[in-house]
């Protein structure tokens, strides 16, 4: 009976989640389509009021593991409770914004607040639902991020035919509506007593900030500072008793491996969300609201089928879903290789295997890599992963960006035979490579060791030997 009750709060819990994570992910993006009208009200450049954006993910990228590392000491409730009413008052001050410095004010205090939501989403899910049914969750999890991705260029575009711009800050107020049910059904208790290490946790955000700088500005001065940051972060955590990050974490192979394929799989990933959009402006001629109306079929079956991808990885395994997920990709990045520059339908069709397929990879691997944590550093485990995703992100765009800007004369696929595309065809065919490198990676580290294992359990069973 109580098993049955806890299972039912879990299934609540989840699907707000989801709710919670459409809406945050809708308010991350919704502010790129209307760049160019806030730059013309405020008499400002293209790289002065991209700060809208990228400060909102510099924050958004520090504050996950900042709150994952809280969620591992205080409960979940009062930390989402602070995150999205920290959120709100973002909104509040970047609705009335009559200036540029209060608008990046809003955004700034909106990613403070709203990172708790990445950070949850990579918590709920361990606490909440057992090993054996976790890949699930995380599927109804990755659902929300896809209908977000789908619906907030859309709802943007909607929003500011009709009403102005700013009306965009009021979106993050509808995750208020959940606060109520997180707190009737979140019922954690807080973990190990003790101070939190904040001049650690201070390292790490400057490490992770100045890196971003350095990245989005091709500038040496923040890159020198990340490296003296890092330095002295790596000897933080080393000479006290109870560090931002416990080293000892990074003894488990299995995470550290599960994190270094997760931070190359979504810098390739990326792609699909920074190439597609240029591929289809620059080479198609699309107009920006079209653009957006091409990615949300990719975007609609990712989020129909994150729950059965889910529901792979409880029956068959993290193993089976990440090689599924690695033959979409591959299949799309050949795709895309040999047939960019075609009518936008097409590229449009081409993007559903890669969406899919990037969708099962994060389950895969954010699944496993739960698996792989101890019960008191699965907030900061957690945490420290989906930051990692952010910083990958952009790096990826920096470099994608670098490359587009001096195009390609030659093409290295043979059939590819449209010139404005050729540097679009040339990535596509390099990423495909790449992934293949992380496949047999994979397979070197942890897809033998599965086989011998069932090897064994196979000469058991016809041998009529129990084992576990």
């Amino acid at each position: 009976m109580k098993a049955a009750f806890q299972q039912q709060t879990s299934e609540k819990l989840i699907r707000i989640l989801a709710f919670t994570l459409v809406i945050s992910v809708m308010s991350a993006t919704m502010f790129n389509i209307v760049l160019p009208e806030i730059a013309l009200e405020f008499d400002l450049s293209l790289s002065q009021v991209s700060w809208v954006s990228s400060a909102f993910l510099l924050i958004y990228a520090i504050g996950t593991v900042t709150y994952g590392r809280l969620a591992d000491t205080y409960k979940l409730k009062h930390l989402l409770t602070f995150g999205l009413l920290f959120f709100a008052l973002g909104s509040m001050i970047g609705l009335f914004a009559q200036q540029y410095w209060t608008v990046l004010l809003g955004r700034v205090l909106q990613a403070a607040g709203a990172a708790v939501i990445p950070a949850t989403a990579g918590i709920i899910p361990v606490r909440y639902f057992p090993p054996e049914s976790r890949g699930r969750a995380l599927g109804i999890a990755m659902t929300g991020l896809a209908l977000g991705s789908a619906l907030g260029p859309v709802v943007a575009a909607l929003l500011v035919s009709v009403v102005h711009w700013r009306w965009l800050f009021c979106m993050p107020l509808f995750t208020l509506l959940a606060l109520p049910y997180y707190h009737k059904y979140l019922n954690d208790s807080p973990g190990h007593s003790g101070r939190i290490d904040w001049l650690g946790g201070g390292l790490l955000a400057g490490t992770v900030a100045l890196l971003l700088l350095a990245i989005t500005n091709q500038a040496w001065m923040p890159a020198a500072g990340c490296l003296l940051l890092f330095i002295l972060f790596l000897i933080r955590i080393h000479s006290i008793p109870d560090p931002f990050i416990k080293p000892v974490l990074f003894r488990s192979k299995r995470y550290s491996l599960g994190l270094t394929i997760a931070f190359l799989a979504t810098g390739i990933g990326y792609s699909l969300v920074f190439l597609s959009p240029q591929l289809l402006a620059q080479v198609n001629q699309l107009e920006p609201g079209l653009v957006g109306f091409a990615l949300v079929p990719a975007a609609a079956i990712t989020a129909v089928l994150g729950r059965k991808g889910g529901r792979l990885a409880d029956k068959k395994g993290n193993s089976f879903l990440f090689y599924l997920a690695s033959a979409l990709l591959l299949a799309c990045f050949g795709l895309l290789s040999t047939f960019a520059g075609m009518p936008p339908v097409f590229i449009a069709i081409i993007l559903i295997f890669g969406n899919v397929g990037q969708s099962f990879l994060s389950i895969a691997l954010s699944n496993a890599i739960s698996r792989s944590l101890p019960k008191e550093q699965t907030g900061v485990g957690m945490g420290l992963l989906a930051m990692l995703n952010f910083v990958s992100g952009a790096i990826a765009a920096a470099v994608y960006a670098q490359i587009v800007d001096q195009g390609a004369s030659i093409h290295w696929n043979p059939v590819n035979s449209h010139p404005a595309a050729f540097v679009y065809s040339n990535i596509y065919l390099v990423l495909a490579v790449l992934h293949a490198g992380i496949l047999l990676f994979y397979y070197m580290q942890f897809g033998r060791a599965r086989h011998a294992v069932q090897k064994e359990d196979n000469l058991k069973r016809a041998n009529g030997e129990e084992f576990i």
